[in-house]
């Protein structure tokens, strides 16, 4: 299968994107360039500076780039202790789990004008918009993995008698991992799009200001740049997560391997 993704690669994406190239020339459509023009426009506002990034690049790519990865660890620092928090204990579970679903259930969106009105335009309302659509995935995943270690694991540890700590950090994390990290991977794609509506609503820079930007110019293969832009940086950052997820994760493939 994997084999098959490479493959795809190679000959799937190149023939898609001539295939785009020739319909949007013959149709001439002012609203879909072709990707030519689309990669032209690209190299000339990020691409074409004297040491490769242009000062646009910098003014755009850069805090877009600083608030994703902030927002998006404190959003899972904070989703996976809770998470497992609440995972190891019934009663707070109980207590909390169903504040939990309804505000998993508010769209982040609709949020927007009251974290502009706590924070104001700036930094601090984008992070608090990443990290109120990111944490949801990463702490449900968290409190179900930890929720549902084997109970064998537990009388292991209980019979070495392991302090909690030890627990913690030999039995509970590693046999919740797999779960962690699938909620893991899903909020790295809703940090980015959290983090493209955040500077559409109030910012003054990064990315999605500069699709706005565009927008307002009818600067159309600009728009085009911005939305192909993001769609690399979500194909890049998905497999970073997955390469790192692997590298950590190694043992348990290999488990699951031998089980089979």
């Amino acid at each position: 299968m994997s084999v098959l993704r490479r493959l795809a690669w190679y000959w799937l994406l190149p023939v898609a994107a001539l295939a785009w190239e020739l319909a949007s020339r013959s149709a001439q459509a002012a609203y879909f360039p072709p990707p030519s023009r689309i990669v032209a426009r690209m190299h000339e506002m990020w691409f074409s500076g004297p040491y490769l990034l242009t000062d646009e690049a910098v003014a755009d790519l850069l805090p877009s780039l600083g608030r994703l990865a902030a927002g998006w660890a404190m959003a899972c620092a904070a989703g996976v202790l809770a998470g497992v928090a609440l995972g190891r204990s019934a009663w707070l579970s109980g207590l909390v789990e169903p504040l939990l679903h309804f505000g998993r259930s508010v769209p982040p969106v609709t949020l927007l004008p009251v974290f502009l009105v706590l924070f104001k335009i700036g930094t601090p309302m984008e992070l608090a918009s990443i990290v109120y659509g990111v944490i949801w995935p990463v702490m449900i995943n968290s409190l179900d993995g930890a929720r549902h270690v084997d109970r064998q694991y537990i009388e292991t540890a209980a019979v070495y008698r392991l302090d909690r700590r030890r627990r913690l950090t030999r039995v509970i994390l590693p046999a919740a991992a797999p779960k962690i990290f699938a909620g893991l991977r899903l909020s790295v794609s809703l940090a980015l799009i959290m983090m493209v509506i955040s500077e559409l609503v109030g910012s003054s820079e990064g990315i999605g200001h500069r699709l706005l930007e565009a927008q307002s110019q009818f600067d159309i293969p600009a728009m085009w740049a911005v939305i192909v832009l993001l769609g690399l940086l979500g194909i890049a950052l998905n497999g970073a997560f997955l390469a790192w997820e692997r590298a950590l994760l190694g043992w348990h493939t290999s488990a699951r391997t031998t089980d089979a």
